[in-house]
């Protein structure tokens, strides 16, 4: 047997296996989901919000079930899963009339955070109407913006999980694997930026993007209970220039190599995109780096 696995960035000793074999035999009558629950109570095993980590230790269950270093329960049921085929977001029919002019006769721009509100299903169908790659419901913790100009929709934009790994963000930042692994969650990706089309507003992108500096930090610790000290996105050059970014203050780190998270070819199979990050705060660097968490 190995002398130990890795699941999602924690390490799970030989020690920690014999646990789960004697866990298993302690609770014969116990299906796969109950032993997750429990397991993630024994382990004290949370988000950083407070809620077990149930689905990450049901997957670590699976994974060891699959390599013969477990026995789980007999599946007793499938339950249908609504995110294999998650329903495209309807069109909804909005006043389209062009808006166009300086920001100043704009203001004040209504800046709404729409997750789990009655809103964010028009963030959504926007996003899946009028952006160029549609919605994709974001990863991990996330949040979504509306933006609002004389009671219309002129922009959304949603923030979710970082990814795990990014060469040149992780070069910028500096920050060791295990300071990485630890601190990740403290980054936000911007995942979706969209401008309406009819809206042709000066200066409303970067207008935008610097106030979301302000607003998201805040808004994440309120939902997730945790602050976020780095922001960044991709942007395909071969569509656009990220010219609001940098107008935003964003800073260039460097190119993806193409090959996505799951590559198996080590060979580009996808565009290749700039990096652009933004530091929250002038200590990002050091709260980052801390391996024995940030305040």
């Amino acid at each position: 047997m190995p002398a130990g696995w890795r699941y999602r960035g924690r390490e799970f000793s030989a020690q920690d296996i014999a646990f789960i074999r004697q866990f298993i035999s302690a609770h014969p009558q116990a299906s796969r989901r109950a032993l997750s629950a429990k397991l993630c109570e024994a382990w004290q095993w949370k988000q950083a919000n407070g809620a077990p980590r149930d689905m990450v230790c049901r997957g670590l269950l699976l994974m060891l079930d699959r390599a013969g270093e477990i026995e789980l329960p007999a599946v007793r049921s499938t339950p249908p899963n609504p995110l294999a085929r998650r329903a495209r977001p309807p069109a909804v029919l909005i006043d389209t009339t062009p808006l166009a002019g300086p920001l100043r006769q704009f203001q004040p721009l209504e800046f709404q955070q729409v997750r789990r509100t009655g809103d964010e299903p028009l963030c959504n169908s926007l996003l899946e109407q009028y952006h160029y790659l549609g919605y994709e419901q974001p990863v991990g913790e996330h949040l979504k913006y509306a933006v609002w100009a004389q009671g219309r929709p002129i922009a959304c934009l949603t923030w979710s999980s970082a990814p795990r790994h990014l060469g040149s963000r992780d070069r910028f930042i500096g920050w060791s694997g295990a300071a990485r692994r630890r601190n990740i969650r403290f980054l936000a990706y911007n995942s979706r930026f969209l401008i309406l089309p009819w809206v042709r507003i000066a200066c409303l992108a970067s207008h935008i993007l610097s106030r979301m500096a302000q607003r998201v930090p805040a808004d994440w610790e309120r939902l997730y209970g945790h602050s976020i000290y780095f922001l960044e996105t991709f942007v395909d050059s071969e569509r656009f220039r990220g010219t609001c970014y940098r107008a935003a203050n964003w800073v260039v780190l460097g190119r993806t190599t193409g090959r996505g998270k799951d590559d198996q070819s080590h060979r580009p199979n996808r565009s290749i995109k700039e990096v652009l990050g933004y530091p929250l705060r002038k200590d990002f660097r050091e709260r980052l780096a801390e391996t024995g968490g940030a305040a």
